[in-house]
């Protein structure tokens, strides 16, 4: 199912869409701090984006949106073909697994 998301009027629209991936990491994230705010008089008016580093880490920055810079085709490639990798070798770990259960035949 697909959402969608309305930018309001004046809002420039962002740059970036979630679940990208950056150099920063993942792209979890995005708030907007519109030009008449308390947050945008503080911090700059404009687009914020929510990165988690690591797949595993408990920790998230924020980033302006010129700070974040999107991963070359090639960098893509070869982090998403790591993630497929790590998935194969977890799912042979776990067709060994159900193999093991005693009292019954598993076939994988």
């Amino acid at each position: 199912m697909q959402s969608t998301i309305t930018i309001p009027q004046g809002w420039k629209y962002p740059c970036f869409t979630l679940r990208q991936r950056a150099e920063q990491g993942l792209l979890i994230g995005i708030k907007y701090y519109p030009s008449d705010s308390f947050l945008a008089y503080e911090y700059g008016e404009g687009w914020r984006y929510i990165v988690m580093p690591d797949i595993n880490s408990i920790d998230e920055g924020n980033h302006l949106e010129n700070e974040i810079k999107l991963l070359t085709p090639q960098e893509l490639r070869a982090e998403i073909q790591a993630e497929i990798e790590k998935c194969l070798r977890q799912l042979e770990l776990l067709k060994y697994e159900l193999k093991a259960i005693p009292g019954g035949i598993a076939h994988a």
